[in-house]
């Protein structure tokens, strides 16, 4: 490899691929901000926070294990990444259909800290992958660590906002919808992984 060139390739691979990882955290936020009662800014930017933070820490730790060249990370992340989403989306499907004769306002105004956490590791899983996979590669796994993390920021961000509008049209059923896009990302992420 050319030293430098690395670098000259870095810029348009990392925005690229930090865009990429941002959209499943972009879905699931969506999701989220529909389920919540008319969401502030505030929480859009708390829920960005979480699932940025988490989204800059699994491709560091994907790269950890990657020097360590560990198998363990590259046969199991998909299998926990669809557990822990199927398990979340169920889990709002039943509140969205239990709730369903329960009055719109009986949403919440801001989501659970921990839930938040769940949510943006399982998404985040894939991301873990990626930095076991740049772990062999000349690339400076901070740097696209951050974009990752920055894109996931802004995109978790403005997930929630679209979620504002959206839900007040679907009601109860945004939970619904809500559970049934986070087990489709997880069916998605082990689809992918199966299809190579």
């Amino acid at each position: 490899i050319i030293p430098g060139q690395d670098t000259h390739m870095n810029l348009s691979a990392t925005i690229l691929l930090a865009f990429g990882m941002s959209m499943d955290a972009f879905a699931a936020s969506i999701g989220k901000g529909a389920t919540l009662h008319k969401p502030k800014f505030s929480e859009a930017v708390r829920t960005g926070l979480i699932f940025g933070v988490i989204e800059t820490l699994t491709p560091l730790v994907g790269w950890g294990l990657g020097m360590l060249a560990s198998q363990f990370v590259l046969e199991w992340n998909h299998w926990i990444a669809f557990i822990l989403l199927v398990f979340l989306g169920g889990r709002m499907i039943v509140e969205g259909v239990r709730g369903d004769s329960d009055e719109a306002c009986d949403a919440p105004r801001r989501h659970g800290f921990w839930l938040l956490v769940t949510t943006a590791f399982a998404t985040s899983l894939d991301a873990m992958a990626v930095g076991v996979g740049l772990a062999f590669l000349q690339v400076s796994i901070v740097t696209t660590a951050l974009a990752i993390g920055c894109a996931t920021f802004l995109m978790s961000t403005l997930g929630i906002m679209v979620g504002r509008f959206i839900g007040p049209l679907l009601g109860k059923r945004a939970e619904i919808l809500g559970g049934i896009v986070l087990i489709g990302i997880g069916s998605e992420i082990l689809w992918s992984h199966f299809a190579g």
